[in-house]
């Protein structure tokens, strides 16, 4: 997993570079910080007039990784999980953002350094924002039908294929505002904390999908496209699911209901 000093562009950057030019490159870039973290920070770049975003790890310490063993938590100390996660979405057809450029060193894993840089999707909207205006845009029934049932079978190939999301809220969904020669685009993005493995644990699919539902909840959605969702994940008939899935449904459920609860008794900054 860790080892010398490893860099692989997937699109010409900045050019011919050893590894460790590369890595001085990466640390120096001036941009817009969109998030930073203890030992982790994103930044939107310009390079020859496109837009790119780094996602740099600088090391999360022992006490980081600690903190989540103790919690039963995996840590997230590289930018490893997003370089896979990206390559294992793009085989299995789910789009994301396009992989740009990878790099990672160092053994000590509360040390080690890494980014993904990632290309910019343009004119896009997040369906927390693109769906909080469903009444004023008079969505139609068809499409709301439809953007559902997209949203289900994304998240049913996501969870067949072995990954997990781990972060799985309705902003990391973008719509593509403008067609494009393949029609609407879909894409799921912020793929840093995705766990791989063979098969998905199902309170794994608990969690992200109660993660889900907890996003949509001040949506008003009805029964009737909660149960649409329910069959597109599923693939099969309402009333086969309601007998033989309905308590893992139930625990869907219920982890929404607290997640809504603990977000509501936050104090609003």
């Amino acid at each position: 997993m860790f080892g010398k000093e490893k860099v692989i562009f997937f699109e010409p950057l900045f050019g011919e570079c050893t590894p460790e030019q590369a890595f001085e490159k990466v640390f120096s870039l001036k941009g817009d910080v969109y998030r930073e973290q203890k030992g982790r920070k994103t930044i939107r770049f310009e390079h020859d007039g496109r837009y790119y975003f780094a996602k740099i790890h600088l090391g999360v310490g022992w006490k980081e990784i600690f903190k989540n063993l103790v919690q039963f938590k995996l840590p997230v100390i590289s930018a490893r999980n997003e370089w896979l996660a990206i390559q294992k979405f793009k085989r299995i057809g789910i789009p994301t953002t396009p992989l740009v450029a990878y790099g990672r060193r160092g053994i000590n894993p509360s040390k080690v350094q890494s980014f993904v840089i990632t290309r910019e999707i343009k004119d896009i909207t997040n369906l927390e924002e693109y769906c909080k205006n469903w009444e004023k845009v008079s969505l139609s029934s068809s499409r709301k039908r439809e953007l559902i049932t997209r949203i289900a079978t994304m998240i049913k190939r996501l969870h067949d294929s072995g990954m997990n999301h781990r972060d799985l809220y309705l902003c990391h969904f973008l719509l593509t505002n403008n067609k494009h020669e393949s029609g609407e685009i879909l894409y799921l993005i912020d793929l840093h904390r995705v766990q791989i493995r063979p098969k998905v644990p199902e309170r794994w699919k608990v969690k992200d999908l109660g993660g889900l539902f907890f996003s949509a909840m001040d949506l008003d959605l009805t029964k009737t496209d909660l149960f649409r969702f329910i069959k597109a994940y599923e693939g099969k008939d309402l009333r086969e699911i309601m007998k033989n899935k309905q308590a893992f449904w139930k625990r869907v459920e219920r982890r929404a209901k607290s997640l809504y609860e603990k977000h509501s008794r936050r104090p609003k900054l």
